[in-house]
């Protein structure tokens, strides 16, 4: 085990392409680190430059207590996983388990002990004498899983390892994984793209867009406190509702004037930051779940209307999206997929073209009598509400 540390790491292939940009991350002893974010965002080249597959154009890299940037890739100690399982088909499992410890000229003794315990702790023990194509995706990812954990390395490097399997199987396996690395304790850096694997496997992670860190955090503390816009729209499913509002102030209070409402806001969060916005308009983040059906048990909590263009019934609740008169800050069509998030700039929404409505997502109960084409009215947490300013999309604290 060995902390992994980046210290301004930026790498630009030939051509000038900068795939990464003054990267610092510190990857802690037996921690799991995810790297997620839009494809061409500079996570696997990341991976690839800690690995020794990539070298470093600028700054450093250390493994433990070595600087490794003119280390070759066998030379430090780590061990990658890939999205292909990148198995030797005329090999058996065991074989395919052994083989890098063969290489190292191990003992058969030692070689045999490692790969029956990685082989226990896998599942694998009832498949060893099989080949890659007789095994399902999952085993034979368990079986490259395997391959990595049997050299017990400092470090694990996995690059979208579940990535070809089907949703039911990348559920099961990252659980599998998650547990697997805390009973081993090897520090872990995981690559993806999906923020939901993020979210369910990291210690901690690290969100990239195109080669810059955009912030690195514990799962919940980037989903509650999202440093930027960027952020804000690709952690979280479905995605936080954006939207311009005007924040207005009536003596010590503070009031956002969003979606055709005068909105008062709570004491603490006009003692902030926000207060300097005061007469100005911000991007306004709301999460659907602090969006619901309005109740008696509500009481006197803001609120605000709609039309309702569809819903979504998922068993358990129904997603419920809604117009309102407001301007969205991200355009709609960016807001169809988080892999399109790099493409939503707040710039893109110039004040001078605003739209007069804004598709909005609100979690309801599963049994709420709401139908498409009415008119709802919506209860709304302004206590948990996020803003953002429109020119540098930095959240405001």
């Amino acid at each position: 085990m060995a902390q992994v540390v980046l210290s301004s790491v930026s790498k630009t292939f030939h051509g000038g392409t900068r795939a990464v940009s003054d990267l610092d991350l510190e990857i802690a002893n037996g921690e799991l680190m995810v790297l997620v974010g839009p494809s061409g965002c500079g996570k696997t080249t990341t991976l690839r430059m800690t690995a020794g597959l990539e070298d470093v154009t600028e700054g450093e890299i250390r493994i433990g207590d070595r600087v490794v940037n003119s280390l070759d890739p066998r030379r430090r100690d780590v061990a990658m996983v890939f999205q292909n399982y990148a198995l030797y088909p005329h090999m058996s499992v065991y074989d395919n388990l052994a083989f890098p410890l063969r290489a190292r000229r191990l003992p058969k003794a030692e070689i045999r002990r490692r790969v029956e315990r990685t082989a226990e702790l896998l599942g694998l023990g009832a498949l060893l004498k099989r080949k890659p194509r007789a095994l399902s995706g999952g085993q034979r990812q368990r079986v490259a899983m395997g391959r990595a954990i049997v050299r017990e390395p400092q470090v694990f490097l996995m690059d979208e390892p579940l990535s070809n399997l089907d949703a039911e199987l990348r559920a099961q396996l990252r659980a599998e994984i998650a547990g697997l690395q805390r009973e081993l304790e090897v520090t872990t850096m995981y690559v993806t793209h999906d923020q939901l694997e993020a979210m369910t496997m990291g210690t901690r992670i690290a969100v990239l867009r195109e080669g810059v860190l955009q912030q690195e955090g514990p799962p919940q503390q980037l989903y509650d406190e999202p440093g930027n816009v960027f952020v804000a729209r690709f952690i979280g499913s479905p995605t936080m509702n954006l939207l311009r509002g005007h924040i207005d102030r009536d003596g010590d209070t503070l009031h956002c004037i969003l979606g055709g409402e005068r909105l008062p806001l709570a004491a603490s969060v006009s003692a902030g930051a926000l207060g300097g916005y005061a007469g100005a308009d911000v991007a306004v983040g709301i999460r659907p779940e602090h969006l619901g059906e309005r109740s008696a048990e509500h009481g006197d909590r803001a609120r605000l209307r709609g039309r309702v263009r569809f819903v979504e019934l998922l068993g358990a609740e129904r997603l419920v999206h809604l117009e309102l008169p407001a301007e969205p800050v991200v355009p709609p069509e960016a807001l169809a997929s988080a892999g399109d998030a790099e493409e939503a700039d707040v710039e893109r929404s110039p004040r001078a073209a605003q739209p007069t409505a804004a598709l909005v997502t609100a979690r309801f109960d599963a049994h709420a009598g709401v139908d498409a084409g009415e008119l709802a009215e919506v209860a709304l947490r302004t206590d948990r509400l996020h803003f953002f300013d429109l020119t540098t999309r930095r959240a405001i604290r």
